[in-house]
Parts: C-alpha cells; sequence; structure tokens
C-alpha cells in the first residue's frame, strides 16, 4: 500500500475568551506534501495576474472592491484544484461556555476544539506534518501541547503519524494565506447573520467572496456538512452538539 504525505495548515479567527466577539473559526486547510510547492506557485501567479508582488500577503482583511477579482480567482482556484481540501469548525457563541463547570481552562477548550478539528483529517495509514500560525508569544507552548494531543490520540508516540507540528509565519506560507481567506468568510458571513457586524463597516467584495463560496461549496458557511464532505467541510459547534 502507498503511504501518503499530508501538509495541513491550521489558522484561527476570533479565538480569544474576552475580545468581546461571540464566534470563533478554526480552519485547517491541507494538499498532499509533495503537491504544496506547485499549488504556492499558482497561488503566486494568481497575485501576479493581478499586479502584485508575489509576496503580497492574502488577508481576509484586506479583501476589498480594488481586489476583488484577485479573491474570487483564489476561491475558484481552491475550488478547481483537486488536491486542496478545507475543514472549518464554527464556534457559534463562545458566551455560553462555562468551562468551570467541565474544570477546564479555556486554553484547555481551545485544545479540544483543535482536536475536533483535525482528528477526522488523521488516517494512521497516512503522515502528516502539521503547520500553526504564528500569533503571539504563547505559540510554542501551543504547538507542543497540539502536537502531544494528536500523537496521543493516535497512539503514536514516535511522531510515525504526526511527524512535526510546526509554527510558521503566514506571510511566509500561501497555503496558510488560503486558510485565513476561508476562515475569515465563514467568520464574516456568521457574525453577519446575527447582527454583531451591524456596527461594523463591511464591502461588497467581501459579500461577493462569501457568495462565491456558497456558490462553489454549495454550502452555507454556517452549518454543519456531512462529516466527510471532502473539499469544503464545516463543523458549527455547540455545547452538547452540533447544528
Amino acid at each position: 500500500m502507498t503511504e501518503h504525505t499530508f501538509n495541513i495548515y491550521c489558522d484561527e479567527s476570533c479565538h480569544l475568551e474576552h475580545d468581546r466577539i461571540p464566534i470563533m473559526v478554526l480552519g485547517a486547510l491541507w494538499c498532499p506534501t509533495e503537491r504544496a510547492s506547485a499549488i504556492a506557485r499558482r497561488v503566486r501567479d494568481i497575485k501576479e495576474k493581478h499586479g502584485l508582488a508575489p509576496d503580497f500577503e492574502v488577508k481576509w482583511t484586506k479583501v476589498s472592491p480594488a481586489k476583488a477579482g484577485l479573491y474570487l480567482d483564489l476561491v475558484d482556484y481552491f475550488f478547481d484544484e483537486d488536491d486542496l481540501h478545507f475543514r472549518g469548525v464554527l464556534i457559534s457563541d463562545k458566551s455560553v461556555l462555562n468551562h468551570k463547570a467541565f474544570n477546564q481552562t479555556h486554553d484547555t477548550w481551545y485544545y479540544k476544539m483543535c482536536f475536533t478539528m483535525l482528528e477526522p483529517l488523521v488516517d494512521p495509514r497516512s503522515h502528516y506534518r502539521v503547520y500553526l500560525d504564528i500569533k503571539d508569544t504563547r505559540g510554542e507552548r501551543k504547538r507542543a501541547k497540539l502536537e502531544e494531543v494528536l500523537r496521543n490520540s493516535r497512539h503514536d508516540s514516535v511522531g510515525q503519524i504526526i511527524e512535526r507540528v510546526q509554527q510558521i509565519r503566514s506571510h511566509e506560507s500561501d497555503l496558510m494565506q488560503l486558510a485565513d481567506l476561508l476562515i475569515g468568510a465563514i467568520a464574516h458571513h456568521s457574525r453577519s447573520q446575527t447582527g454583531d457586524l451591524q456596527r461594523q463597516r463591511t464591502s461588497d467584495a467581501k459579500q461577493q467572496v462569501i457568495r462565491r463560496i456558497q456558490g462553489r461549496s454549495g454550502k452555507s458557511l454556517v452549518y454543519t456538512t456531512w462529516l466527510w464532505e471532502p473539499k469544503f467541510n464545516v463543523l458549527r459547534w455547540q455545547p452538547g452538539g452540533h447544528l
């Protein structure tokens, strides 16, 4: 049997406990390791097509009318590229969490959510290299803990399945940037559905990107898809179950 190795690029939005934003989104974009370089080159080609430097950092917060074409092309590329896949976990209301009742901290719960996101992706017959976006000074502790949790879940003490969990900088990874774009769209759409964005500026460009993702995926972005949905997979999580 042929063994496969996959790169998984993980990012998050609105993950802090007291940021006054009700939702939180975790996301993972993955592809075969041998395809990562070619996919990154294609993303840079799309940037250059739109008159941008190949090292321009794609981010949801940069979606604007002037760059709408770039982001729509990137969405189309994600859906057209058979080797790219995405899974997102949407927590719709952090304010209802009762960490004390479960004898846990927000950080402990965060690792549980990371595990919930990644666990269905990990086949013990394959190998995985997990990459996290560097966000703060606690990043190394988060990296080490997530590596421990993932390996323990697969009885993988020597790292044969989870080869590594590594921090990288998003501006240096085109695939991490694609993950940020998809995560941002889910978070933005969820907040707009609940009215949380009423006091904030949005743009038609962001709505265009959201509609393109919905159209290409056939998904709402805010409700749970079939667990084994291979291309664009979403779990809307809430305490006691999911929607």
